[in-house]
C-alpha cells in the first residue's frame, strides 16, 4: 500500500498517493467551469496540496475540441498533474485514462460524485452510484489500463434512502483505487441542505487508503471540526475557495497553530483577484476570458463585502457595471476603481477609530 502520513500533526500533514507526496493534505475539489489552470495553479500558490483537473469526458473523440483542450493543458502546472475524467463504459473510461497519462497525467481520477443533470443523464457522475457492478467494472478496468494511481471522488449515495457509498467505498479500495474523496451529500441533495459527515467517518473506518472528507467546510474551525469528527486523512474544499482562494492558506494556518490568520487586507485580495483576472484573460484569450472572469468577479465581490460590511452596496453596484464591461482593460479598470474607493473607505474608517 503506497499511503503514508510524514508527519505527526494530526490535522495538517503532507501526505502520499503512490509514489507522490503532497505539501499537505488539503485538495481543492475539482469543478467544471472553475478550477482551470489558472484557478488550480493560483489555489496551489495560496496553499492547496492537491488540485485536480475539471472533469474530462471519457468520449476522447471530442478531445480536440477548444473546451478539451483547455482542460487538458497543464502547462506551467507543478507536479504531479492530476486529472480528472468521467463517463459510464469502462472501455472508454479505460481508453481515456491511457490516453491522458500518454499527455502527461500522472494520477487519474474518476468522477462518480457530479450531481448535474447532464452528466447523470449520461450514467456518468453520481448516477453510476445506482449500478454498483458497473462501478466495479469501470474501476477496475481504468486502474489496470494505467501505470499510475488512480483515485476516486464519490457521494453518499444516489438519495437519502439508497445511500451505499460504504459498499462503493469497498468495492474502490478491492479495485486497487488508491485514494477516496466522499461528498456528505447524495446525488438527489445536490448541494441544498447541510452536508453529513458520518457516513464519511463510517467509510474511513473501513478502509486503510486515504480519505478526503469534502462538503460544507467553508472555514478553519469547521475544517477542525470535520477532521476530528470524521477522521478523514485530508480535506476537499470547493465552493468556499471560490472568491477567496486563500482559505487554504487560513485553514492550514489554524490547523497547524490553532490560531486564525487576521482577515485577508483588501490590498491583497486586490492583488490577488486582479493577478487572477490577468491569468484568466491570458489563457482564454480576451473575448472568452472576459467572460469567463464574471463569475470570479462575483465571488471575488462577496469576499470583499464580507471583510467592508459597510459598503455592500457600493461593492454590489460596481459588481453590476464590472460584468457590464465590453472589453478586458475596461473590466480591469473598474476592478480597480472599485477596490480604490474601498481602500480609502477602510483606511479613513481605521483611522476614525484610531482617532
Amino acid at each position: 500500500m503506497s499511503y503514508q502520513i510524514t508527519q505527526p500533526n494530526q490535522f495538517i500533514h503532507p501526505i502520499s498517493i503512490g509514489p507522490y507526496t503532497f505539501a499537505n493534505n488539503l485538495a481543492l475539489a475539482p469543478m467544471a467551469g472553475v478550477t482551470d489552470r489558472p484557478f488550480r495553479i493560483l489555489c496551489k500558490r495560496l496553499g492547496a496540496g492537491i488540485a485536480a483537473s475539471e472533469m474530462l469526458t471519457a468520449d476522447t473523440s471530442l478531445y480536440h475540441t477548444r473546451k478539451s483542450q483547455l482542460r487538458m493543458d497543464h502547462n506551467g502546472e507543478s507536479s504531479p498533474r492530476i486529472v480528472q475524467i468521467a463517463g459510464g463504459d469502462a472501455e472508454m473510461m479505460a481508453n481515456a485514462a491511457r490516453i491522458n497519462v500518454e499527455h502527461g497525467a500522472q494520477i487519474i481520477d474518476i468522477n462518480m460524485g457530479c450531481p448535474a443533470k447532464k452528466v447523470c443523464n449520461k450514467a456518468a457522475g453520481s448516477a453510476l452510484m445506482q449500478n454498483e457492478e458497473l462501478v466495479a467494472q469501470i474501476l477496475r478496468a481504468t486502474v489496470q489500463a494505467v501505470n499510475v494511481p488512480v483515485t476516486l471522488k464519490i457521494r453518499t449515495g444516489w438519495d437519502r434512502d439508497n445511500k451505499n457509498a460504504l459498499t462503493i467505498a469497498r468495492i474502490a479500495q478491492d479495485t486497487g483505487i488508491q485514494a477516496l474523496a466522499v461528498h456528505g451529500r447524495t446525488r438527489a441533495d445536490k448541494y441544498m441542505g447541510a452536508a453529513e459527515y458520518e457516513t464519511i467517518r463510517a467509510i474511513k473506518q473501513q478502509l486503510s487508503i486515504p480519505v478526503f472528507a469534502n462538503g460544507d467546510v467553508t472555514c478553519p474551525i469547521k475544517a477542525e471540526e470535520v477532521l476530528q469528527h470524521t477522521q478523514a486523512d485530508g480535506l476537499m474544499i470547493g465552493r468556499a475557495a471560490q472568491g477567496r482562494p486563500w482559505i487554504f492558506n487560513e485553514i492550514a494556518h489554524y490547523l497547524e497553530h490553532k490560531s486564525l490568520l487576521p482577515a485577508l487586507a483588501i490590498q491583497k485580495q486586490r492583488a490577488i483577484m486582479c493577478s487572477h483576472l490577468n491569468d484568466l484573460y491570458s489563457f482564454y484569450g480576451d473575448r472568452q476570458g472576459l467572460r469567463i472572469a464574471r463569475k470570479h468577479i462575483g465571488w471575488y465581490c462577496k469576499s470583499a463585502a464580507q471583510l467592508a460590511i459597510h459598503c455592500q452596496e457600493k461593492i454590489e453596484k460596481s459588481r453590476a457595471q464590472i460584468v457590464r464591461a465590453t472589453c478586458i482593460k475596461s473590466q480591469l479598470s473598474l476592478v480597480h476603481d472599485m477596490f480604490e474607493s474601498l481602500e480609502f473607505i477602510l483606511s479613513d474608517a481605521n483611522a476614525e477609530l484610531v482617532a
